[in-house]
């Protein structure tokens, strides 16, 4: 492992021994590490995009603007890529690659380097993260990604791109959305804030009905906070006569911390989950685990 670190070069081997990944600079250090002679010229032909790029939305009328100033002043600043089988994978430069791609060039440079698969998904999600291009979707379907398949608590993974754990925790809640209403978070039609009021519904009708109403009449957070409350009161759900008014506020406060609607009656707390991976979520978070897990 030392022995790959080394090749990964500093800029790359700081990146990752980091305990928070820090893309900011992250390029910047690469490109400044590297000769001229290491920086090659490469068929565009030959470049494909990172396999685990999280962003699935790119903005063509700012791509377009983009590769009209490539046509002036060139490519600034080289990308970056992985040797492959067949040609190359990009570590990093999407943006700059379909750019050029659009004003008519062939080549690009580029700078090459080793990196690992889990290395590649974390690259990409730092620098759509960090530089503010994922939709909350494509957000929450990589934490999703990076979780299930490097095995990590949401804990570490909150922790290892900067985020609180009650963030990562209420945009995982998202992914539970039905997936009309999650079109129009990935369309920006409504807000991080709004699904996130929608994903403590349990009704899938519910959740639609009042993803649709946000976007017809421009309701704001608060509305639909009020909204959904007026729903349930007219939906009671079977409760002890003497409800105590302290066990609606720990519900909120657990609702907040688990990222999904919980019931408090005398005696009772119910949570309710959706899966065996949605069940592990929040035992993880309550801090539960099996011996010899």
């Amino acid at each position: 492992m030392e022995t790959k670190r080394k090749a990964l070069g500093k800029g790359l081997e700081q990146l990752f021994s980091n305990e928070v990944i820090d893309f900011d600079n992250f390029e910047k250090k690469i490109v400044n590490e590297t000769s001229d002679n290491d920086v090659v010229e490469i068929p565009l032909s030959e470049i494909r995009s990172n396999p685990y790029q999280p962003r699935k939305e790119f903005d063509e009328e700012a791509l377009q603007e983009f590769a009209d100033n490539i046509r002036i002043h060139g490519i600034i600043q080289p990308i970056i890529v992985k040797k492959s089988i067949k040609g190359y994978e990009l570590i990093a430069g999407e943006r700059r690659t379909r750019a050029s791609k659009l004003a008519g060039k062939t080549t690009i440079p580029a700078i090459i380097r080793d990196m690992s698969d889990q290395e590649m998904m974390e690259i990409a999600l730092a620098e759509n993260i960090q530089r503010e291009n994922l939709n909350p979707i494509e957000e929450a379907t990589a934490f999703s990604k990076i979780i299930e398949s490097t095995n990590i608590t949401q804990e570490e993974a909150a922790k290892r791109f900067g985020k609180s754990r009650s963030y990562l925790t209420n945009l995982l809640g998202l992914l539970k959305l039905p997936e009309e209403t999650k079109k129009l978070v990935s369309e920006n039609k409504i807000s991080m804030g709004h699904a996130r009021v929608l994903s403590k519904l349990s009704s899938i009708e519910e959740i639609n009905k009042m993803a649709k109403r946000i976007v017809k009449d421009n309701l704001s957070v608060r509305d639909i906070e009020n909204l959904t409350s007026d729903t349930e009161k007219k939906n009671p759900v079977k409760r002890e006569k003497k409800y105590n008014t302290r066990y609606n506020i720990y519900e909120n406060i657990m609702r907040e911390k688990i990222g999904t609607k919980v019931k408090i009656g005398t005696k009772k707390i119910e949570i309710p989950f959706d899966s065996d991976k949605d069940l592990d979520r929040i035992l993880e978070i309550l801090g539960i685990s099996l011996d010899g897990e």
